[in-house]
C-alpha cells in the first residue's frame, strides 16, 4: 500500500490555504505547508512567538538569531513584516484575527476534538505551546498528522484519550492516507491514496467513516 510523503501531505494542504488568508503553522509537520505553498498566492504568516509576515528559513549563516519561529527555528520578515511581544500575538489568536491554522495532530475524534500537546509517553514532556489559543481561535482548523501511530494504531478515534487540546475545532483532517472533513453527522472522506479501498481506509481507522459520492484518489507524488 502506498502512502503519501510528507511533501505530498503538505501540498495538499496548501491547496486549501486560500490567497490573502492570515495563517499560522504549527510545530514540526506542518510548517512544511509554507515551503510548497503556490509563489501566486499571498499568504501572511503568523507565528505566535511575535511575528506577522513571517518568511522563509535564511540561507545558511544568514540568520538573526534574535529572528525565530515558535519552534527556535531561524526564520526572514518579509518586506513589511513585523515583530511584537507576544501577548499581543495571542490576542490576535483569541480575537479571532487568524484564518487558518495548521496543526499537528496525536488524536482527532468523530466530533472534531483535537488533542496534540500530551501523550502517555513519559519520554515525551507535554507541550501545549500555543496550541490551545489556535485551535479556539482560528477561523479554520486544519489538522496534518499521520493516519496511525508508528506502531499501526489509529489516531482518528471515536473519542481522544489524550488530554485534549480543545473541543470540537477541527475542520478537516489531512493524512498519508486521505482527507477527511469534520461534519456534523461525523468524519466525511473526501479523498483516498490511489490504490487504498474503503475498508482498507476504515481498518486504520478507530471512528466510522463516511464516504463522499465523489471521493477523489490521491496519487503519491503528484498531488
Amino acid at each position: 500500500m502506498s502512502r503519501l510523503a510528507l511533501t505530498d501531505m503538505a501540498r495538499r494542504v496548501a491547496r486549501d490555504i486560500p490567497s490573502g488568508a492570515y495563517v499560522n503553522l504549527g510545530i514540526g509537520m506542518p510548517t512544511l505547508v509554507g515551503q510548497v505553498v503556490s509563489p501566486e498566492k499571498e499568504i501572511v504568516y503568523h507565528s505566535e512567538n511575535g511575528i506577522l509576515g513571517m518568511g522563509p528559513a535564511p540561507a545558511p549563516g544568514e540568520g538573526d538569531p534574535e529572528l525565530i519561529n515558535a519552534g527556535k527555528q531561524p526564520v526572514t520578515l518579509v518586506p513589511g513584516g513585523s515583530f511584537f511581544h507576544h501577548t499581543d500575538s495571542f490576542m490576535m489568536m483569541r480575537g479571532g484575527h487568524i484564518d487558518v491554522t495548521v496543526l499537528g495532530g496525536f488524536q482527532v475524534s468523530e466530533k472534531g476534538d483535537l488533542a496534540n500537546w500530551a501523550t502517555d509517553d513519559v519520554g515525551h514532556p507535554p507541550a501545549v505551546g500555543g496550541a490551545m489559543d489556535l485551535a479556539v481561535g482560528a477561523k479554520r482548523v486544519l489538522v496534518l498528522m499521520t493516519h496511525t501511530t508508528k506502531d499501526g494504531r489509529p489516531k482518528i478515534l471515536p473519542l481522544c484519550t489524550y488530554p485534549l487540546t480543545a473541543a470540537a475545532v477541527v475542520d478537516r483532517i489531512y493524512t498519508d492516507l486521505a482527507v477527511i472533513d469534520v461534519v456534523p453527522g461525523g468524519l466525511l472522506v473526501r479523498e483516498v491514496v490511489e490504490g487504498l479501498g474503503r475498508d482498507e481506509l476504515q481498518e486504520r481507522t478507530g471512528a466510522r467513516l463516511s464516504f463522499a459520492d465523489d471521493v477523489v484518489p490521491l496519487v503519491p507524488g503528484a498531488v
